[in-house]
């Protein structure tokens, strides 16, 4: 079985015909954009309105740190 089958804790990712972590990886996506995906991929089937706040905070966490960057520059 390779790793993309298996998943621990649930079925939320299996249902994509490329799951996000596959995505992530072959786009060359940084961590916390993967991770704000990820989030956005699994609210319905997994953490609902909670996972959507996750999402957002990642995308919060990088404006600040975009912006940081911003303006060292």
């Amino acid at each position: 079985m390779s790793a993309l089958e298996k998943q621990v804790a649930g079925n939320h990712y299996k249902k994509f015909k490329i799951q996000p972590v596959e995505f992530c990886h072959v786009n060359s996506i940084p961590y916390i954009e993967a991770t704000a995906i990820k989030y956005l991929c699994r609210w319905r089937d997994k953490g609902g309105l909670q996972d959507l706040e996750k999402a957002k905070h990642f995308i919060e966490l990088l404006i600040q740190f975009e912006s940081k960057d911003a303006d060292t520059k």
